[in-house]
């Protein structure tokens, strides 16, 4: 029997089988041996071991398109990263760190702006200046108001999106706010996953549309990039690739060195200086990672 992993929580796999429901598996211990751990939105063979109670084990994950470390999902079409225009201000380093991580799996990420019920109109027109010409889907919603929500339906439409984003930024008043009036086929989760009321949030997969699925993930406040040379950390900056070729020396950091094509399209207001700034400071922060 196949299925999709919709939760995971403390050794037990939520596996959702067409027409059949939710079966609550443990993982076989070849698993371990091999150190490839199930994720949610792994598609999977399981074994069942009591069809009325659905129990069973999880015996085989199927090939998988992808899988990310940070949120630790699988089989993802793309991600969005949600932000609040205001209370909280926005953290653009850790935007930024969460934009190269996607990039760096080739991962298209939409990046939502939250609140703007109670923004100033210069605050989103900052964001705008700031993030208009990185490569990717600026969306301004209000979660409150429930204003853009079928914008964000559109784009989500058709594939399976990560959500992921800070804690306090509304990400999950926006979750909700695409579940409302969505009869799903997981009623019989929520008791098989009473365990798990009182534990941290793990990463989960809702239908909210047929066709059409999220991840809801844990907020997060820090985002390594640690494993990337420093060397490399431009081309995970999109709008860079542009300029790139009219730098004169080959392997160009884009700081001190004369005549680059990077520095004189900042000059022109064709790459953001936010977006510049960021990666100054973290090609500085590779730079002085310790070399063991």
């Amino acid at each position: 029997m196949q299925g999709k992993i919709i939760k995971g929580i403390a050794g037990f796999y939520y596996v959702h089988v067409l027409e059949k429901g939710i079966f609550e598996c443990k993982a076989k211990g070849i698993f371990r041996k091999e150190h490839n751990k199930p994720l949610v939105g792994d598609n999977v063979e399981l074994q069942v071991l009591n069809e009325e109670e659905k129990l069973g084990n999880v015996e085989k994950i199927l090939p998988r398109k992808n899988a990310l470390i940070r949120p630790a999902v699988a089989n993802v079409d793309q991600a969005m990263v949600i932000f609040s225009i205001t209370k909280p201000a926005p953290s653009f380093n850790l935007l930024d760190r969460f934009l190269i991580t996607m990039e760096r799996q080739q991962i298209p990420c939409i990046i939502c702006f939250n609140k703007e019920d109670i923004a100033a109109e210069e605050e989103r027109n900052e964001l705008i200046k700031a993030y208009g010409t990185c490569g990717n889907q600026l969306l301004f919603v209000s979660a409150k108001e429930k204003s853009g929500i079928e914008e964000i339906k559109k784009y989500l439409r058709g594939r399976t999106t990560t959500v992921a984003g800070p804690s306090g930024v509304g990400k999950s008043s926006i979750v909700n706010c695409l579940q409302e009036d969505i009869d799903m086929e997981t009623g019989s989760i929520s008791n098989k996953i009473e365990r798990g009321k009182h534990t941290t949030r793990h990463s989960q997969l809702i239908a909210i549309e047929e066709d059409t699925f999220i991840f809801d993930t844990p907020g997060f406040s820090s985002l390594s990039i640690q494993d990337i040379e420093k060397e490399e950390l431009g081309k995970y900056y999109p709008e860079f690739v542009l300029y790139e070729k009219d730098c004169k020396f080959q392997g160009c950091a884009h700081i001190h060195e004369p005549v680059c094509g990077i520095k004189e399209a900042l000059k022109e207001g064709k790459i953001s200086q936010t977006r510049y700034d960021n990666y100054c400071v973290l090609y500085q922060e590779l730079s002085d990672k310790k070399k063991y």
